[in-house]
Formats: C-alpha cells, structure tokens, sequence
C-alpha cells in the first residue's frame, strides 16, 4: 500500500526555541530552530563558551559515537550528541532544511522523547518552498548482522518501520512495532514514547560521566523487581519501550540526509545497528535510486508516482 509523500522541500516560517537540560552532562541546554533556504539540508551549530562554531551537517558520514546516544561529530570538542529524538521529529513532520543552534554538547533530553521538539515546531509551522524534494527509494534487501541483532532495508511503496525488541524482563520481554510512518502516526504512537534504562546500570553510568542528568522526568526507570519505578507509570500500555525504540530509529535513519521510500525492519537494533545499517544501504549503489515526484503542483503525491533521476557528483547525504 502507497502512502502520501510531500513532493517539495519545506522548512519553518520563523525561529523556534526550546530549552532544558543534558541527559548525560546535566547541565542547561538552549536549542534554537532556524529557517533554511531549499538545498541546506539539516545542519547544526554547536555554540562555545568562547565564540567559536562548529557546524555539522546532519548526514551518514559525520556519525560519530553510537554507544549510548547518536553523536554528529569524532571530536568530543567539536561534537553534538543524543540528537536522535529532534531528527526524528525533523524527519516525521517532513522538514528538510534547518539551522540547529545549540549552545552546548548536547541537545535538551526534554521529557525523554520528542513531542517537546514536535510541539515547538508546531508552534511556528511550515512552509513550502517550492524546490522539488529528493527521496531515497530502496531497490534491493540490504541486510546487517550484529550477533544477536539484525536490521535490513527493503523495497517498499511508502516509507516504513517494523521494529521488535526483546529484553531479558517480563516488564518488557519480546515486543513489536510495525506501522507506516505519517505525520499522525509518529505524533500519535511514537511521539511520547521516553527513553528507558535500569536502575542496575545507573550507578555504573554515573561513574562513567554519563547519564548525570537522567531522572524520573525524562526517562522511564526499570527496577530490579521488574517494575516501572516512575509515578505516572508508561504512556503507552505495555508496549512504551519498543515505541521508543522505533523513534529512535527514525531519527537515526533521518541521517541519510534525505527521506527515504522503502520497509526498515530491525531485531534487537540500537543506535549503532541502525548507523551500520543505513551505511551499508548507502554504500551499494545497486541498493537504491535517487527520485523525486513528477513535475506537478500537487503538495503531495502518491510514492509510486516518483521517478528516477539523475545525481551526478553530489550525494543527498554529503556532508
């Protein structure tokens, strides 16, 4: 079944700020959304102390660290990490061109998922620019195994997402998510999805540096009796945690620097599969094509009608 797709590239009507704090630093964190002229792509500014900038675009090819969180940037100066919950806002509301301020390391943690970012966005809308957009559409079943774990692209008339989970807790155990990837399915099933983690691992993350800004108001808590430790209890019944990890998804394959037609499925995935995962997609030329929607005036158009077209030197996902 096709799903409808935006034909031209958009960005928001004005400026949009949202501020909080570092899950893993703990410390305040301002986040400034910019419009962009059609062509920019996804790019963020790290702001420094001292004046300096560091821009990166938000492509395949500047990942960096996947252990913990999804990190633009090698440098641990010249870096901005956990930016997988805002991309994957960015991504399901179809935007194609920002500025991303940040004055930190960082991006906010906000409540643990990316409502906050889809609501901040909302406030200001957006437009479009008339510029023709480019998807990605996968050919070809392009598949990774990483021990236990496994993610694959494949061939599809829409864009997407059949993620499964399986933990070791009967809090969670084996759950799945499968659905096609809308702006109100992602606001509805995925938005308000948190992260999640276990009280066991908090001590060991602290003493690490990480994860100093973790609390009950951005992350949902598993004991070591297998029980939601948070007073709100799950947003979604049972099944939060495997709608958290299909948000992630989302935005770590927002990082191929243009949406993409075609199924993503994964078992047992996390940042680091799905960063391999889109690189061995975007390493095999046979695997996909470059398309975009024929020449009409229609705002959107059905995936089957994209065609073909030629990419001579510049890849969507350069950096």
């Amino acid at each position: 079944m096709s799903i409808e797709l935006l034909g031209f590239q958009t960005t928001i009507a004005a400026a949009a700020q949202i501020s909080g704090i570092g899950v893993h630093s703990g410390n305040p964190v301002s986040m400034t959304f910019h419009p962009a002229e059609a062509g920019t792509g996804i790019v963020f500014q790290r702001h420094h102390d001292n004046g300096n900038i560091t821009e990166i675009k938000a492509v395949s090819a500047n990942v960096g660290n996947t252990d913990l969180c999804t990190v633009l940037g090698r440098s641990q100066t010249q870096s901005i990490a956990t930016i997988e919950h805002v991309m994957a806002a960015i991504y399901a509301l179809g935007l194609d061109n920002l500025v991303v301020e940040v004055d930190g390391p960082e991006a906010p943690i906000m409540d643990g998922s990316s409502f906050p970012f889809i609501e901040a966005i909302e406030q200001v809308g957006i437009v479009n620019l008339g510029v023709k957009r480019r998807y990605i559409r996968v050919l070809k079943p392009v598949r990774i195994d990483a021990g236990s774990s496994w993610a694959e692209f494949r061939p599809y008339n829409g864009t997407r997402f059949e993620v499964e989970i399986d933990f070791d807790t009967p809090l969670i155990g084996r759950q799945t998510w499968a659905g096609d990837l809308t702006v109100e399915t992602f606001t509805k099933e995925l938005s308000r999805a948190r992260t999640f983690g276990f009280m066991r691992d908090v001590e060991r993350l602290w003493a690490a540096g990480y994860a100093l800004g973790s609390s009950l108001e951005n992350s949902v808590v598993i004991s070591d009796d297998h029980t939601v430790i948070n007073m709100e209890g799950l947003r979604y019944e049972k099944d939060e945690f495997v709608r958290h990890k299909t948000l992630d998804a989302v935005g770590d394959l927002a990082l191929a620097g243009a949406q993409f037609i075609g199924c993503y499925r994964s078992y047992r995935g996390g940042h680091k599969v799905n960063a391999n995962a889109l690189k061995a997609l975007l390493s095999d030329p046979t695997a996909y094509e470059i398309v975009e929607a024929p020449v009409s005036r229609s705002q959107r158009v059905r995936a089957a009608e994209f065609v073909r077209v030629n990419v001579a030197d510049v890849s969507p996902w350069s950096a």
